[in-house]
Parts: structure tokens; sequence; C-alpha cells
């Protein structure tokens, strides 16, 4: 198996693609992640791979700040309260704390999974939630064998919650996990995961 650096990833027409519900609103939020977005004033929230950003101008308002980040430039028009940045999730960070994070499908795309879920729990304030989509057979050891209960078992003992039926994974509060793998790269001929697009495969070593 031929595994894929950062840079040849961002390049891959699988993670270019904008068949992944790129055009997503805000209910689609609370259906997929199973949270109820019920953001108050001075709250701060960051939507990694957001796509268009449809569903964070839907709630956007000049009390709040949301930040979209997406490795493509195709967003709506930003707002008060709204702004976007271009880059990859794997690189970017937060200049403050915040209070939420999410990320609708995003994490099938991305090399580094477990690096980008270590990172964004180290983002949030008190209380704060990170939650995403993710499918833990996307991540594979070497010889592209999944990890099983050694992977589900690191997270639950680093503070992650994965809820396998609905593939979410979420982790509350202040932390710093440091999940005991190595990353070696990615494939991106893993082919169509669980939401019938490809997805890209993750590959450690424990």
């Amino acid at each position: 198996m031929s595994l894929l650096d950062d840079e040849a990833l961002w390049r891959s027409s699988v993670v270019a693609n904008c068949a992944m519900n790129r055009e997503r609103g805000l209910a689609s939020y609370s259906r997929e992640l199973g949270i109820e977005l019920a953001l108050k004033s001075g709250m701060r929230w960051v939507d990694l791979c957001c796509g268009t950003g449809k569903a964070l101008a839907e709630a956007a308002r000049e009390d709040v700040t949301i930040i979209g980040v997406d490795l493509v430039d195709h967003h709506v028009a930003a707002r008060p309260g709204l702004s976007f940045v271009v880059a990859p999730v794997d690189e970017w960070e937060p200049d403050a704390l915040v209070d939420l994070v999410t990320c609708v499908h995003g994490l099938h795309y991305v090399g580094d999974k477990l690096g980008l879920l270590e990172r964004a729990a180290s983002w949030l304030a008190p209380g704060g939630r990170l939650v995403a989509n993710f499918d833990v057979a996307g991540v594979r050891r070497a010889d592209g064998t999944p990890f099983g209960r050694a992977l589900t078992k690191a997270l639950r003992d680093n503070g992650f919650v994965y809820d396998n039926r609905n593939r979410r994974i979420s982790f509350t509060g202040e932390g710093q996990p440091q999940l005991p793998f190595t990353y070696l790269g990615a494939d991106d001929k893993a082919g169509p995961n669980y939401t019938g697009q490809p997805a890209v495969h993750s590959c450690y070593e424990l």
C-alpha cells in the first residue's frame, strides 16, 4: 500500500470531493451530530471542513463568533459574527479557546485523523465540547488492518466518547489527550465508507 503525505493528500481528488454534503444547512448538524446548536451570547464555535458555510451563515449573529475552516475556497459571504479560513484543518489553530468544535463528515478526508482529534480537544474552553462524525474503520495499521478495540480503548482512556452505532466521537471540557499512535500516512484509494462516498484511510503504528 502506497501512503500519501499531507501535501499529496490535499491534492487528491478524493479530498477535493464536493459531493459529501458541502451545501448542508443548519438542521443537518442536529441530524448528523446528534446535538442541538443553541448558541449563547459570547460563544465561540469552530466548524472544521465547513463546506460552503451555508449552515454557519444561518446561525451567524453579532454576539457570537463562528469560524468555518475548509481546504476549498468556496464559501458563502461572510457576515457579522462569521468568518472563514481557507487552510488544511490539519495545520490550522484558533487564536483563543473555543466553546464548540464540530466536524460534519470531514474527518473521512483527513490524513492524521487522531492528531486532529487531539488538537481540537485541546482548543476547548472549560465546559466546551467537540463533536464529529468519525469511523474507527478509517484508522488502520500499516498493513491495512483495523485496530479494533485497541483504538476504541485508547480513545476512552483519553476522555473521548465514541458512539459506534452512529459513528460519532465527542470530547467535553478542557483536555490534552495524547493517543499512543504514530501517524504513517494516508491511503486515498480506500474506496467508499459507510456514507457511500470515497474516503481516506489513515495509517498508524501503535
